[in-house]
């Protein structure tokens, strides 16, 4: 996309053909205009569309261009928070609501994946986090304790059973998580607007909004080459949000997230690196990453922008760490990299806002945008339809706060991010 191969990567190499779309360059009317077409607003467009409404989406480039199309394609429950801090932040009810739908949500995405035929490489082996150290093993030990008490299928992993299913002693143990797996994020995100299209949906692409405006009861949103005319708004941009609702941005710290792709490893490798090809990512606080995809290609991924010196920096890191877990490999040649953007909020949680009358956002989703996408964006619709009030949430209503040193932030984060990975590919 934008003839850039460091936006999309593998991803968009591998990827089916995008569905037909358009530029909007007409004056259309809506019952629903959503904004992004991502994960999230394409999910509320097929559940709105199955459900008769008349429904637009507008999304600025393509089809997943923002993290939708980005990620590493980790399909994981819950969010990267304990459930006990997560019910602790959220309180009741919201905390255990919240808990209930995004730890069900991989099958939510297995069901559509299923429903619907889309063809993103599914593979449902579960993930694991692997325990880096004696920390790591405090860490995942009390992830596992509180999942189990809400009765989740995890398990946790000796460091034997970890480097039989990972390949490599790195680890000294891991937690198995059987909800989860792994995905081609744009395939799927494509499938899901084939599916919306099929039910009804009209799907703009290169049709980034500029304006919106509020008359006798009814929204207009602008683009450079027309309009729809809605009663309801979908705010569906989260990170890559520009206008006209910034606040969804300014609540957020943008941390960039890159990945790398060999090329496909042998069968040889393949039966001792990612046997079963479960997702993986490890405990320690600047993280990776890691997986196989269809062809074999061995996938790692961690923080920092393939940009300037990065570019470099990163891919060389990136590379001297698959040689250090994997040996077995020998000479790494690397075949694709790309990097996008994780929106950070300031709990780690996600956010559901009134931005205005009729104009619904969830966003914030911290790294973990496949399934939380993908169920909010249901639930999103299901508002929209009258099926579910305020109160009977699974996130609490909240107003946008801006988050203070925003910038400053980002480009500490960047930058710690690029000397960290300097030094480890040096020494």
């Amino acid at each position: 996309m934008l003839n850039d191969s460091r936006s999309h990567g593998l991803w968009e190499r591998t990827a089916p053909e995008a569905p037909h779309t358009v530029v909007l360059q007409h004056a259309d009317k809506r019952d629903v205009a959503i904004i992004g077409g991502g994960y999230t607003g394409l999910s509320a467009a097929l559940h709105l569309a199955e459900a008769g409404v008349n429904v637009g989406v507008l999304e600025a480039v393509e089809i997943g261009f923002g993290a939708s199309g980005r990620n590493v394609g980790l399909v994981n429950a819950g969010l990267w928070m304990k459930p006990e801090d997560v019910k602790s932040t959220f309180g009741e009810p919201f905390g255990e609501r919240v808990l209930d739908v995004l730890g069900n949500g991989p099958a939510e995405v297995w069901s559509l994946i299923d429903k619907y035929a889309i063809d993103c490489d599914a593979v449902r082996n579960g993930t694991l986090h692997c325990a880096v150290g004696k920390a790591g093993i405090i860490e995942i030990t009390e992830r596992a304790r509180q999942w189990e008490k809400r009765g989740a299928p995890v398990r946790l992993l000796n460091a034997e059973e970890t480097a039989a299913r990972v390949g490599t002693t790195a680890y000294a143990g891991s937690l198995l998580d059987s909800r989860a797996g792994t995905i081609q994020p744009l395939s799927y995100v494509r499938g899901l607007a084939r599916a919306a299209i099929s039910a009804g949906a009209r799907v703009y692409t290169s049709s980034g909004v500029t304006a919106a405006e509020r008359s006798n009861g009814k929204w207009t949103v602008l683009t450079a080459g027309g309009s729809v005319q809605a009663d309801w708004i979908v705010v569906a941009t989260d990170a890559y949000t520009k206008t006209p609702w910034k606040e969804i941005r300014h609540q957020q710290v943008l941390l960039p997230y890159f990945n790398v792709a060999t090329r496909p490893l042998p069968d040889t490798l393949r039966k001792t690196i990612l046997p079963n090809r479960e997702g993986c990512w490890d405990t320690k606080k600047l993280l990776s990453s890691f997986r196989l995809d269809r062809e074999g290609r061995l996938i790692m991924g961690s923080i920092g922008a393939l940009r300037g010196t990065g570019a470099t920096t990163h891919q060389a890191w990136a590379t001297r760490s698959l040689r250090k877990l994997f040996p077995q490999i020998g000479e790494v040649e690397l075949e694709a990299a790309w990097y996008g953007m994780i929106g950070t909020t300031s709990d780690h949680l996600p956010r559901f806002h009134y931005l205005a009358p009729n104009v619904v956002s969830i966003c914030g989703y911290n790294g973990r945008g496949i399934s939380p996408g993908t169920v909010f964006g249901r639930v999103l619709a299901e508002h929209i339809l009258g099926k579910t009030r305020d109160a009977e949430l699974p996130l609490p209503v909240t107003a946008p706060e801006t988050m203070t040193l925003r910038t400053l932030k980002e480009n500490y984060y960047e930058a710690g991010a690029e000397l960290a990975h300097f030094v480890d590919a040096r020494f």
